[in-house]
């Protein structure tokens, strides 16, 4: 994808270690001279039942959260500096963290998975709050968006189709135009948008 961009680069990084979140915003920075736009797109699910309690082992938490909430967390603050020169320089900077339905509603692969989505909401809304206006802050909140991962989830294909106004789960394409509507406004910070198709309607 970085070679049919013009200009583009790859960075390739772990974000569940330090070392690697440091040397993403060193080199982004490194290669244009300053940052106006972070998306926290990364992050990563298990799929417990939510009843199997047992299952839910503090590894489990400890691995979603360290990607799901402390990564998002410390981009944001080894950013922050150069998100707050685009303030000075040209729009306030922007910060765009991908959530999901699960920490909204009751829902989700696991409950380790969906608090750590809820934690990154509560995050976005007190990051919005701390750093405006240099630095505005929001977040899009996916239900079922179809890729190879879902290909095969059948039931929740199924609940999309059956239940959602829209009838259909999202396409990547739906989130990512969600994501740029964000980055284009001046004034929107603080905000979860839903982009669930209106399943949460129902």
């Amino acid at each position: 994808m970085a070679a049919e961009m013009e200009q583009a680069i790859y960075v390739q990084a772990d974000l569940a270690f330090e070392a690697d979140r440091v040397r993403l915003i060193d080199e982004a920075i490194a290669a244009w001279g300053q940052l106006d736009v972070l998306i926290n797109n990364a992050g990563i699910s298990k799929v417990i039942p939510h009843g199997d309690l047992a299952s839910a082992s503090s590894t489990v938490w400890h691995e979603l959260n360290e990607v799901n909430v402390i990564a998002p967390f410390h981009l944001v603050a080894l950013a922050e500096s150069a998100l707050r020169d685009a303030a000075r320089h040209r729009r306030a900077g922007c910060v765009v963290n991908i959530s999901s339905h699960a920490g909204i509603r009751p829902k989700g692969a696991s409950i380790p998975y969906a608090v750590s989505k809820a934690a990154l909401n509560h995050m976005t809304r007190l990051l919005a709050v701390s750093l405006g206006p240099d630095i505005r802050v929001n977040a899009v909140a996916p239900g079922l968006v179809d890729t190879p991962l879902t290909a095969e989830w059948t039931g929740a294909q199924e609940l999309w189709r059956t239940r959602a106004p829209m009838r259909r789960a999202a396409s990547p394409d739906d989130i990512a135009k969600a994501v740029a509507m964000l980055i284009e406004s001046d004034y929107l910070t603080g905000e979860i948008l839903l982009s669930d198709g209106g399943l949460n309607l129902t």
